[in-house]
């Protein structure tokens, strides 16, 4: 009404002034005013339509940014780094790029030479249309584009076939379209992962990998003009088809940075003169087998996180290749490394070479049940330890046995006599490894086994046997390096996991063996002469071969990791010669040594954890001699000693008398005088003839009380006290 009523007033003035001068030729007054108040409301519903027509097509017709996130799946390490990425269903190279990921310095030289006032406009630049049309009409040719930044990206999103109008029209309502719905960053995301580098290749990261074998998060001024002018004309300025090209194109980049001051001109002309990788690169395809496997777990997540570590990994990587060249033709390596206090696992290493066919690179070998030879033979002196059996210094006969049937004999065919305990363990002999298993058990190492939740796979319908000591049964070296995590872990089991597969971490329960037990194996395997070739590096570490030289296992560990070495043919064909220590130790010390950690020492000796000489043990531990039926001669009539109190796994609660615990009775049967108690390894000050004890624990937790007889057998129970 206001309007209509000043455009009155106008008409009216106009009319006076004018003293009625209209002629026939111009309509009356009336008349021009009735026609401007019927076309002024027209106009403005034709224009609120054209409006509401325009929001209804842009929401109708949105751009197609779905299709942006068809980006390559990724497989990273505990850091994030790239291990390996795969193509997409087209066959591209294209890693998700963001603004983070990228040199800040390339961001600034990307919009000084696409797109200068990128952070100012709405999705087209009307002084670089000008400027375009200008030089269109003044040349009569194209001299300069004006596509801006967000223009190139709605390009990229939804390629056009051809050069046309329309084309081009629906770019430019492409590019408002993507304004109005991203942020300034987030559209450089877009244009930073799908930017065109020739080839396969689309991206900043895959280009800055296939090029200079690296992430862009710190580029070179040099560097980063080459991958902002090779966009523009991959396929004509790819360095390693037109390097002339490129260096023509990423000069005139420095030259336009310069003008724009985002570098100093004497700057420029250095770089201009740098030379330009003239060689394609492969894009990393570390952990190739986990990679599958993520893969096949979850192939619709595009990043997967694991728990290794790039550089571990491709260290690993490079001392199986090259150790499996070494050993010859259809020989392969697997190694597993691992923290053994968290379980994570930090290397993991499953062929020589994933794509070797002809030592069946496919195969994962980390997982393949196959016989560990005697890298089982540390748990059964632990357990032998743990029941007061043996000490270190214990002497043990390496003579001929026959334990019902079953004949162990050793690898070289050749018998010690007598021998420490820490002797035969360190010389891998079969036989007083088989006295002790008889001694303590197979059932029993079977369920130490289980503690750590391994479960070795025995015969069909047999139950553990002697043999389970010599490679009698199947197991992985995943298992196998989870079995010696636990060890190094002062006996408590912890669970190995990848980040893919299995969670890594502590496992709740009883530990595999006592801390006193686990320190006594530790420290004997830490005084095994390292291979020939190699130095000592301060590690504990065990060597297997199985029947036939099919398998060769070499498993060590410091105070913060174990490695697992096998190395075999995955058709599990014999290779005469092939040794744990002259094939599987050497690539141990060297898997150790190019890791790049540093050596943790071993933990120190718990408290009850000696070495005593063979002159200081007690009578009872001097020797090691019982047969096969447990008895030391068929003469001995008296009842084995048994443990009546406490019970096995009893939990005991000893009250306190002014601030102190109270002592545990002791209670046995059977046996024979004198007896020798021990708690957690370690001997109570008194060798005693009464079959009623005291003992004083040091503090609550799990314990393990032991007691050995004259004729030393013994009797073990665990107990838990509060």
């Amino acid at each position: 009404m206001v309007l209509r009523r000043k455009l009155g007033q106008l008409l009216e003035r106009r009319r006076v002034r004018r003293k009625g001068a209209v002629g026939a030729a111009h309509p009356p007054a009336s008349r021009l005013k009735a026609t401007v108040l019927v076309t002024l409301p027209t106009a403005l519903v034709l224009a609120g339509l054209a409006v509401l027509g325009l929001e209804w097509a842009d929401k109708a017709f949105p751009p197609p940014l779905d299709k942006a996130e068809d980006v390559s799946a990724e497989v990273l390490d505990k850091d994030g780094h790239l291990l390996r990425a795969f193509a997409t269903k087209d066959g591209r190279w294209r890693l998700k790029t963001t603004v983070g990921d990228v040199d800040p310095r390339f961001v600034e030289l990307l919009i000084a030479y696409e797109d200068q006032r990128f952070r100012e406009h709405s999705g087209i630049d009307p002084l670089a249309l000008g400027r375009a049309a200008l030089q269109f009409v003044t040349n009569g040719r194209i001299v300069s584009g004006a596509s801006t930044l967000s223009m190139q990206v709605a390009r990229l999103i939804e390629p056009r076939e051809r050069r046309t109008l329309a084309a081009k029209l629906l770019q430019v309502a492409r590019a408002i379209q993507i304004e109005r719905r991203l942020s300034k960053n987030e559209i450089l995301n877009l244009y930073l992962t799908h930017a065109p580098y020739g080839g396969n290749l689309e991206g900043v990261r895959a280009a800055s990998l296939a090029w200079f074998g690296k992430e862009p998060r710190r580029l070179s001024v040099v560097e980063a003009a080459l991958l902002v002018a090779l966009p523009q004309l991959p396929e004509k300025r790819r360095p390693d088809r037109n390097l002339s090209g490129a260096q023509a194109a990423r000069k005139r980049v420095l030259a336009r940075a310069a003008v724009a001051r985002v570098i100093g001109e004497g700057e420029a002309e250095r770089a201009a003169t740098t030379a330009i990788p003239a060689r394609r690169l492969q894009l990393p395809a570390h952990a190739a087998h986990l990679a599958e496997a993520a893969l096949r777990k979850e192939p619709k997540v595009l990043r997967h996180q694991t728990t290794l570590r790039r550089d571990i990994q491709r260290a690993l990587e490079d001392v199986a290749r090259e150790g499996a060249a070494r050993l010859g033709p259809r020989v392969s390596v697997a190694m597993v490394m691992a923290d053994v206090r968290t379980g994570e696992i930090v290397g993991e290493v499953g062929s020589a070479d994933y794509f070797d066919a002809s030592r069946s690179g496919w195969i994962d070998m980390t997982r393949i049940t196959r016989s560990p030879g005697s890298t089982l033979k540390p748990f059964i002196y632990g357990l032998a330890f743990e029941e007061g059996l043996v000490a270190q210094e214990t002497i043990i006969e390496d003579r001929p046995a026959d334990f019902f049937g079953y004949r162990p004999r050793n690898f070289d065919m050749t018998y010690q006599g007598d021998v420490s305990v820490r002797q035969a363990l360190q010389l891998s002999l079969n036989v007083p490894a088989i006295r002790l298993l008889d001694a303590v058990g197979p059932a029993r190492l079977m369920v130490r086994f289980r503690r750590a939740e391994v479960r070795p796979k025995l015969p069909p319908n047999e139950a553990p046997g002697l043999a389970i000591g010599l490679g009698g049964v199947g197991i992985t070296l995943r298992e196998l390096v989870q079995l010696y995590a636990g060890l190094a872990n002062r006996g408590w089991p912890v669970r190995l996991g990848d980040g893919i597969e299995g969670k890594a971490g502590l496992i709740d329960g009883e530990p595999i063996l006592s801390t006193v037990a686990a320190w006594h194996v530790a420290d004997i395997l830490s005084g095994v002469l390292p291979p020939a070739g190699s130095r000592q590096r301060g590690i504990a570490y065990k060597t297997g071969t199985s029947y036939g030289y099919r398998d060769a296992w070499s498993v060590g560990f410091d105070g913060r990791h174990v490695l697992g070495v096998w190395v075999g043919r995955p058709d599990n064909g014999a290779v005469p010669g092939l040794t744990g220590y002259g094939a599987a130790a050497p690539i141990l010390f060297e898997g150790f040594a190019r890791s790049g950690i540093a050596i943790a020492p071993l933990p120190d000796a718990p408290g009850g954890a000696v070495r005593l000489s063979q002159a200081d043990l007690p009578i009872s531990q001097r020797r090691f001699s019982m047969t096969a039926s447990g008895l030391l001669s068929a003469s001995i009539r008296e009842a084995a000693p048994q443990i009546v109190f406490p019970p096995e796994g009893a939990r005991v609660e000893l009250g306190a008398r002014g601030g102190a615990m109270m002592p545990l009775t002791l209670k046995l049967q059977g046996g024979r005088a004198p007896f020798r108690w021990l708690a957690n390894g370690r001997p109570l000050p008194d060798v005693t003839r009464r079959r009623v004890s005291q003992w004083l624990p040091d503090g609550g937790g799990y314990s393990t009380l032991t007691v050995i007889d004259a004729l030393g057998r013994a009797a073990s129970v665990r107990v838990f006290v509060d």
